[in-house]
């Protein structure tokens, strides 16, 4: 039986998802709670990797369950949450077709970060927010953001992982890269068929820094244009990984 979890974090107490030699990821602990009741090590795979301190509500996983094990899939949730830490949380659990996939099943992923602009960061939001007390343009910030959708060849938005072998890996579709304002400040939502390493976060920095005078909305525009010129090096900031969070995986 192949299970599809749901799996929520808060990635600040974490060293991201990936598992590690030196352990405390998200993926090390959930493994070892699935362990405890499968009475078996079993190995999981996910939607994708987010990185130390991002967080999650929507992070999905799958496992095959055990031959022999009877449990059905309501009973996996409750049972795996006793054994994880109350940061770590399976939301849903089902039971899915055997030729399912976290990672190569998924259609899209929508990534949310957080921008806090109020003069003093509220304690309760720290690691889950950008603070940002310098004030910003918004409508700078949209436009930004308006230049971002569509499909590109994102390479001067990634950090390189080592493993990319041609041109295509770095295009990428969004649908949505979207401004909403909430309490405190903005939401800014990307929607996309995939994400590079840290790409959500460097289109976030260059976002800002045009919504704050430092990038000309030109030269952000001209990244896109002339994704292969390096010579003049990648957007100047990468964004605070504690204000983003992978919202949700679409199937």
């Amino acid at each position: 039986m192949r299970l599809k979890l749901k799996v929520a974090y808060d990635g600040r107490p974490y060293k991201g998802w990936a598992t590690q030699v030196s352990g405390n990821t998200v993926q090390d602990i959930l493994e070892a709670a699935i362990a405890e009741v499968a009475k078996k090590q079993l190995r999981i795979y996910a939607s994708g990797r987010t990185d130390t301190g991002v967080h999650a509500i929507g992070q999905v996983v799958h496992f095959d369950a055990p031959e022999g094990l009877t449990m059905n899939p309501f009973n996996w949730m409750p049972a795996v949450n006793t054994k994880l830490p109350a940061t770590i949380r399976v939301m849903d659990c089902e039971e899915v077709t055997e030729d399912f996939h976290a990672r190569f099943s998924a259609k899209s992923k929508t990534y949310t970060y957080d921008l806090c602009l109020a003069p003093v960061l509220p304690p309760l939001m720290a690691g889950l927010a950008w603070h940002l007390p310098r004030q910003l343009d918004p409508e700078s910030l949209s436009q930004a953001l308006e230049l971002m959708r569509g499909e590109h060849d994102f390479r001067r938005f990634s950090a390189r992982r080592g493993n990319e072998t041609s041109e295509t890996d770095y295009v990428r579709c969004l649908s949505r890269a979207s401004l909403e304002a909430t309490e405190l400040g903005y939401r800014i939502t990307y929607t996309g068929n995939g994400f590079l390493y840290k790409m959500a976060r460097l289109l976030t920095g260059s976002a800002v820094n045009v919504s704050q005078g430092r990038l000309r909305l030109s030269d952000l525009a001209e990244m896109f244009e002339s994704p292969e010129d390096l010579s003049h090096g990648k957007p100047p900031y990468c964004a605070p990984s504690g204000g983003l969070t992978l919202d949700h995986v679409a199937y």
